[in-house]
C-alpha cells in the first residue's frame, strides 16, 4: 500500500528486490527515489541506513535532484563488509512549508504578525523534538545549545518590539537552515520498504589482474632448444620467480589457468589439431587423469607444498593467487569412471563431448548438472573449498553460462556464508540476460564485451551501461585479451594499439586484466580472421625472454607499470560510478574523466575539486589526429569560465586548460594524455 507521502522508483534495487545491489567498503554510490505529495506543501527525504548487526540506525537527508523533478538522492559510502540495508523515509516539512509562504507575504505585509507566530510555533516544536543522542548527550541534556538556539529563535520571531521584516530574518540565516537540516520537524512521516546492499571486500571492486600459465615460466620449448632435448614444463618453483616482475608491473592477482593433471585421450597437439605430437602437454581445460582431478595438481607443477609455497611468495609481494574453475573433465578424469552418470550417453553409447559447432572440443565432456545435482554440488563444494584451504580466496570460473544458474547462486551463497571474503570472477563472454543474470545471484565481477568495442561509438555507450545502468550489480573486470581472444585490432594496430587498449582498460574500470604476452605485443593470429592466437599457449610451452624484450625497448612493461602506479595513486580511478565522458569533435578521439569529490565547503556551498583524472586517447592506432575538447566543467567540480593546470602524467608535460581545448596525438609517440589536475591548479580570476 502506498504512503502518506508517496515514495516511488528506488534505486538501487536488484529484481525488485530480491536480490541485494552490490557495493564495495569505502565505495560511494547513490541512493535515489521518487518523493512527491499532494498540493503545494513541502515534502523533505533521506535514507535510513542499517548496518550488519542490524543495531546501528542513521538518517542521511537526500537532495532533491533539480526543482520539480520530485527525484530526491544522496551519496552513499558503507564502510564495512556485510549485508547491509536501508529504508528511504519521506515526511511533511512544515517549517519549509512556512519558509516559502513567510518569504513570499512578511515582505509585502500580508499576515506578517500571523506568520511569525506560526513560525514560532514551529521552531518550539522543532526544539521538543531534538534529541539528546543528537547533541551526543545520553543525560538528557543540551551541551551543543541546539533546543536553546531553536528556542531563541522562537522568542524572536514573537518580539513584537520590532517590525515582522526584521524578526523573519533571523529565520533566513544559513546557520538557522543548517541547525533545522540537523534537527528535522518531520510531519506524515512514510517509509519504504526494505532496501539490501552486499558490501563486499574492497579487491571485488579494484584490482589489477595478470594472467600467466606456470608450465611455461621455466620450461625448455623444443623448437628453442636442440631439438634432440625433449620439451620440459616450467613449475611453480620456477614461475615464482616470475612473481617479482608480475609485482613490480604494479598487479594485484596473478590468475593461473588449470593446474591439474591434464588428460591424455584426444588431446589436442599445437595449434590446437587433433594429431599430438610426443612432448605436447595438452590444453590445461581437459582436466583430469590417472593422476588426478580437479582436487590434484599437475605432477610436471610440483606438489601441493610447491603451490602453497607459490601462494606465500605471491602473498609476501602483495599479490594474491586467483585459480581457474573449470567445470568440465577430459575422458580421463576420474569423475568418468567413478560417476558416469553425471555425463550425456550418446546414442552409440559414447560420452557426448563439448561442441560449440561447428567447433568441437574432443578433449573435453562436459557435466550434466540435472542427473545428479546433490552430488555434483557436493563434490564441486568440496574441490573449492580444499583450493580454498590451500590460500586461494579468488576463482576464476571457466563459462559459468554453461551451468545452471541455480547451481552458482547455491555454491555462491554457500561459500559466502562462511567466507565473504572469496570472490569469483565470471567468464561469461554470452548474451546480455545470462552474463547480467550471473553477475545478480552472486558473482562477484565479471568478463565484458570490451574486447570487442572499440570504436569511440561504442566504448562510450558500453562503458556508459557499465559505469551507470548495471553498476548496481555488474562489476566489469575490463581483460584487454586472453589465451582464447586476440582481438583484430590488436593484430593489425602494432604497439600502438596495445597502448591505446591498455590506457581505456586501466583507466576507465576499477578492474582489468593482461594476459601474459601482451606486454610483448604478441599478436599474429593462427590464421587470417581468427581470434586465436598462433601457437597458443593452451596447447604449448611458451618460452619468453622477458629481459632481452626489455633491454631492446620492445616490453610495454613500462607503460603498464605506469598506468597501474596511476591507479594506485588516484582514489578516483577506483571507482566504477564516476566515469563521465566529455564531447570531442572527431571520431577517433574520445576523452573521458574520473572524479572524486574533495570535502564540502559550507561557505561556498560546493565540494572541492578533489582527485580527478581526465583522459583524452586517440583511438585510431596509425594516424594522427587533432580536434577540440570540450569540457563538462561541472562534472570536473570546476565553474565553466575556470582556467586551469593539467599535467600529462604519461609525458610529464602541463599546460593551460579552459572549457574548450585543443589536443594533437600522434598514437607512435603517445596515443593518450592522462591529465591529473595538481593542488592549486585552478586559476580563478
Amino acid at each position: 500500500m502506498i504512503g502518506r507521502i508517496p515514495i516511488q522508483d528506488i534505486h538501487p534495487v536488484v529484481d525488485c528486490g530480491r536480490r541485494p545491489a552490490k557495493a564495495a567498503a569505502g565505495e560511494t554510490f547513490e541512493i535515489s527515489a521518487t518523493v512527491f505529495r499532494e498540493g503545494h506543501d513541502a515534502v523533505a527525504a533521506g535514507v535510513v541506513l542499517i548496518d550488519p548487526s542490524g543495531a546501528s540506525r542513521r538518517l542521511l537527508r537526500m537532495r532533491e535532484v533539480a526543482p520539480g523533478t520530485d527525484t530526491w538522492s544522496v551519496e552513499v559510502t558503507l564502510p564495512a563488509e556485510g549485508l547491509w540495508q536501508f529504508r528511504v523515509e519521506a515526511w511533511s516539512d512544515p517549517i519549509a512549508t512556512w519558509m516559502h509562504d513567510a518569504e513570499i507575504k512578511i515582505p509585502r505585509g500580508m499576515d506578517a504578525d500571523l506568520m511569525c507566530e506560526e513560525g514560532a510555533r514551529l521552531f518550539e516544536r522543532a526544539a521538543r523534538a531534538v534529541r539528546a543522542v543528537d547533541c551526543k548527550d545520553e543525560a538528557g541534556a543540551d551541551p551543543c545549545g541546539h533546543r536553546a538556539t531553536l528556542l531563541a529563535i522562537a522568542e524572536r520571531l514573537r518580539d513584537d518590539r520590532v517590525d515582522p521584516r526584521a524578526r523573519f530574518t533571523v529565520a533566513q540565516l544559513p546557520e538557522t537552515a543548517a541547525l533545522v537540516a540537523a534537527h528535522p520537524l518531520r510531519d506524515l512521516v512514510s517509509r519504504s520498504s526494505r532496501g539490501r546492499v552486499q558490501v563486499d571486500r574492497r579487491r571485488a571492486l579494484f584490482g589489477s589482474w595478470y594472467e600467466f600459465f606456470p608450465r611455461s615460466e621455466g620450461a625448455v620449448a623444443e623448437r628453442d632448444s636442440d631439438p634432440k632435448v625433449a620439451p620440459k614444463s616450467g613449475n611453480f618453483r620456477s614461475a615464482a620467480k616470475r612473481l617479482p616482475a608480475v609485482a613490480q608491473m604494479g598487479f594485484d592477482i596473478v590468475y593461473l589457468p588449470p593446474i591439474h593433471p591434464i588428460g591424455t585421450q584426444f588431446r589436442k597437439g599445437r595449434n590446437n589439431t587433433l594429431t599430438p605430437e610426443q612432448y605436447d602437454p595438452g590444453s590445461p581445460w581437459a582436466i583430469g587423469s590417472e593422476d588426478g582431478g580437479h582436487d590434484a595438481i599437475h605432477p610436471d607443477l610440483g606438489t601441493f607444498e610447491d603451490f602453497d609455497d607459490f601462494v606465500a611468495r605471491a602473498r609476501d609481494l602483495g599479490m594474491e593467487i586467483a585459480l581457474d574453475l573449470a567445470l568440465q573433465c577430459s575422458p580421463d578424469h576420474p569423475w568418468v569412471k567413478e560417476h558416469p552418470e553425471w555425463f550425456n550417453i550418446r546414442a552409440d553409447g559414447t560420452i557426448a563431448y563439448a561442441e560449440n559447432p561447428p567447433k568441437k572440443y574432443q578433449d573435453i565432456y562436459p557435466l550434466n548438472f540435472d542427473k545428479d545435482p546433490e552430488g555434483i554440488f557436493a563434490e564441486v563444494k568440496r574441490v573449492v573449498r580444499l583450493w580454498m584451504d590451500h590460500g586461494v580466496r579468488i576463482f576464476r570460473v571457466d563459462n559459468p553460462h554453461t551451468k545452471p544458474v541455480n547451481f552458482w547462486e547455491r555454491l555462491l551463497a554457500d561459500i559466502n556464508a562462511t567466507d565473504p571474503d572469496v570472490l569469483f570472477l565470471a567468464e561469461a563472454f554470452t548474451r546480455p540476460a545470462m552474463l547480467q543474470t550471473l553477475a545478480k545471484i552472486g558473482f562477484h565481477q565479471s568478463y565484458t564485451y570490451f574486447t570487442w568495442k572499440n570504436s569511440k561509438t561504442d566504448v562510450e555507450d558500453y562503458l556508459g551501461q557499465l559505469a551507470h545502468e548495471t553498476s548496481h550489480f555488474l562489476r566489469p573486470n575490463l581483460f584487454v585479451n586472453t589465451p582464447d581472444i586476440l582481438h583484430e585490432y590488436l593484430q593489425h594496430g602494432g604497439m600502438p594499439a596495445f597502448k591505446i587498449r591498455a590506457v581505456l582498460g586501466a583507466l576507465m574500470a576499477p578492474t582489468w586484466g593482461v594476459y601474459s604476452g601482451y606486454e610483448l605485443a604478441e599478436n599474429v593470429p593462427v590464421r587470417p580472421g581468427s581470434e586465436e592466437y598462433l601457437d597458443s599457449e593452451k596447447y604449448q610451452y611458451k618460452v619468453r625472454d622477458w629481459a632481452a624484450a626489455e633491454r631492446e625497448g620492445r616490453s610495454l612493461a613500462p607503460f603498464i607499470t605506469q598506468l597501474n602506479l596511476l591507479r594506485r595513486a588516484h582514489p578516483a580511478l577506483q571507482e566504477l560510478r564516476n566515469l563521465r565522458f566529455h564531447s570531442v569533435d572527431q571520431p577517433d578521439l574520445i576523452c573521458f574523466s574520473k572524479r572524486l569529490p574533495g570535502a564540502y565547503d559550507t561557505a561556498t556551498r560546493r565540494h572541492g575539486i578533489g582527485d580527478v583524472v581526465l583522459a583524452v586517447v586517440n583511438l585510431d592506432p596509425h594516424n594522427t589526429h587533432e580536434a577540440t575538447v570540450r569540457l563538462d566543467m561541472p562534472a570536473l567540480g570546476l565553474d565553466w569560465q575556470d582556467q586551469f593546470v593539467v599535467h600529462d602524467e604519461l609525458s610529464g608535460e602541463s599546460y593551460h586548460w579552459g572549457q574548450a581545448d585543443f589536443v594533437r596525438l600522434d598514437p607512435h609517440v603517445n596515443p593518450a594524455h592522462v591529465f591529473t589536475l595538481r593542488h592549486g591548479s585552478v586559476l580563478r580570476p
